[in-house]
This record gives C-alpha cells, structure tokens and sequence, in this order.
C-alpha cells in the first residue's frame, strides 16, 4: 500500500502487479480500506487495485444536493458530490494510475451508507465508472430514486451490486424506513434495462459488518 494527499483527501493505494487489472474506487472511512481489500483478500477474489479514499466530509461529498438532517441531532446535508466529482476524476484518478502497470480494464467505484448513493449518482455525472456497488447506500436519501428513474447515467454500467441489513427498514424514523422499497425498486429498474444486478439482503442492522459487506459487493463485481 502507498499512501498520498491531495485536494485535503488521503488516498491508499492497495495495487496490483497485474498489467490491466481492474482498478475499484472506494470512499469509505480512515483504516477502512486496508480492512475491506484485506476481507476481498480473504474471499478469493481475482486481482485488481483498490484506491480508498477517506477524509470526506461526509454530509457534503457524498451527496446530491441539499437536505434537512435525517435525524434530529444531525447536521444538514449540503450538496457537494459535483464539487467532490471534480477532483475525483481530474486528479484522484489520474494521480493513482500514473504508477500502475498498464490502463484498468475497467474501473468500479463502491461505497458503504452515504458513499453507496454517492457511487449511484457519480455514473449520471462521469463515464469513468462501469461497474457500481453501494452497500447499505442511503437510497432513502430524498429525491434520489426519482433522480434515477428519470435521468440516464453517462455510461450503461455493466453490473451492478446493492446490498442492506434486513433490520435497516425496520426503524420508526419516517425518511430511513424507505431504504428497503426504494433499494428494491432501483434494482429493479436497472435490471429491467437488462443490466447485470444483484441485490443481497444480510442479517443485521446499518452498522454490522460494513467492511466485509462491503468486500463482498466487491468480490461480486469482480467476478462477473
């Protein structure tokens, strides 16, 4: 692993010695990525680079446009991902393949909460990424389902993962309860164009196993 800063982001590098091996982006927490590429390690999966980057702001980065807090005790979110996009392809990108041996032969991007909505809507922003896995995405997010179901993303992706805790709809919070119906119905909608999807429903709530939820949409991706 090498370990770089730009744009007041951190970025790991796990590469691989593969020329043309695929090349995953993942936007996750400090320390998360060498516990995910470690976890996909485990599972068997094929050889490929995997770029984390951390230090997000979280509330901003990740999301779409602005919206009230979920929770009462929150902070608001603020509409950044267009902001975030920009470095993230002009930079970030071109800054951890300079070294690798030979172009990806495809990218992926992936994420866990607010960095699996943020995957979904990065492909109606960019074609850099044909492969997306959100995992426990906040697809409750206001306006997110719609968004998708009447925009067409830059590039049709090859496949796509999504995955849940089969507890996370069960809440008495009116926004968070969505999560379920729309995760499915986006599946859905995206399987109907004859896209590759897969929808994996894990036992748990939100916050268990996020790290190896997380490498299992990866090994998913990886091996189709």
């Amino acid at each position: 692993m090498h370990t770089l800063t730009t744009n007041n982001k951190t970025i790991s590098i796990f590469p691989c010695s593969e020329s043309g091996a695929p090349t995953i982006y993942l936007n996750t927490f400090s320390g998360e990525g060498r516990k995910i590429f470690e976890a996909a390690q485990a599972a068997g999966c094929p050889p490929f680079t995997l770029v984390a980057v951390s230090d997000l702001d979280w509330n901003h980065d990740m999301v779409p446009w602005d919206s009230s807090p979920a929770f009462k005790s929150a902070a608001p979110f603020t509409g950044g991902a267009d902001d975030y996009l920009r470095p993230l392809t002009e930079e970030i990108i071109p800054t951890a393949e300079k070294d690798l041996p030979g172009k990806p032969r495809w990218r992926g991007i992936v994420g866990y909460s607010l960095a699996g909505l943020f995957a979904l809507y990065a492909i109606y922003r960019t074609d850099l990424f044909s492969r997306v896995g959100s995992m426990s995405g906040s697809l409750w997010f206001p306006g997110m389902k719609e968004y998708i179901l009447s925009h067409e993303p830059k590039c049709r992706p090859d496949c796509m993962y999504f995955s849940l805790g089969d507890k996370e709809s069960k809440t008495r919070n009116p926004i968070l309860r969505s999560v379920r119906q729309n995760t499915e119905e986006i599946r859905a909608f995206y399987q109907d164009k004859g896209i590759d999807t897969a929808f994996q429903l894990n036992p748990g709530n939100h916050y268990e196993h996020a790290a190896e939820r997380t490498a299992a949409g990866i090994a998913w991706l990886l091996g189709r």
